[in-house]
């Protein structure tokens, strides 16, 4: 990976966190401090495996995301696609050690999110240098193996699939995939506590109670 898309990841990702600042403050408000180059040297040398550049800088930028507070709503903790928490490291390192150990996956696949409330899935990035999949999106789940995304393709650069969130997000509408094929199960909805979740519009039931669709509107 380039030093270019290196700094596109920073560009997306900054235009991410000014979005969220404006119009979902309940999950900018959990995002962590920057991680440090020592912080992230430590996690390599614990898991064996070097963070892809790409990946490195956006650590850089924030140690994954907090736990809301006691009380308070965990719906803005899943503001990236597919409602996916963003982990701190040191979830990462505990996960990718569950991973490669106890459920014997190959090592090399950095598990960097789950979705809110769900332990069983979540998205990771491929670390694996000599793979054609270097650098790019995934998605892990426990009971099965490890899949690329886009399904048969050699995924989606991370620096590309955080352009491509904010891009949503800007022009309220659904995430768009390499390719250009349009992910209608994958909008950009707020909730009334001021989170950023991510919807199929025209799935039942509609959860969390009045949450309103970027682009359109209430949904019911």
């Amino acid at each position: 990976m380039s030093t270019s898309e290196q700094a596109q990841a920073e560009a997306a990702w900054g235009r991410i966190e000014v979005w969220l600042e404006d119009n979902a403050p309940a999950s900018a408000a959990l995002l962590r401090p920057p991680a440090s180059d020592a912080d992230i040297a430590a996690v390599e040398e614990t898991i064996g495996v070097i963070f892809p550049p790409a990946l490195r800088a956006w650590y850089r930028l924030h140690d994954g995301t907090d736990d809301p507070e006691s009380g308070k709503s965990w719906w803005p903790a899943g503001f990236l696609p597919g409602n996916q928490g963003w982990y701190p490291l040191k979830t990462l390192q505990d996960v990718y050690t569950v991973q490669t150990r106890d459920q014997e996956r190959e090592p090399g696949r950095i598990p960097v999110s789950c979705v809110v409330g769900d332990m069983w899935h979540g998205l990771y990035i491929d670390a694996r240098q000599d793979e054609p999949s270097y650098g790019n999106l995934g998605r892990w789940v426990v009971d099965r193996e490890p899949e690329l995304i886009p399904e048969s393709t050699v995924g989606w650069p991370l620096h590309a699939w955080l352009a491509g969130i904010a891009d949503a997000l800007e022009q309220g509408r659904c995430l768009i995939e390499p390719g250009g094929q349009h992910d209608e199960d994958t909008w950009p909805a707020l909730t009334v506590c001021g989170g950023l979740i991510w919807v199929a519009p025209d799935e039942e039931p509609h959860s969390p109670q009045g949450r309103v669709l970027l682009g359109g509107g209430p949904l019911p």
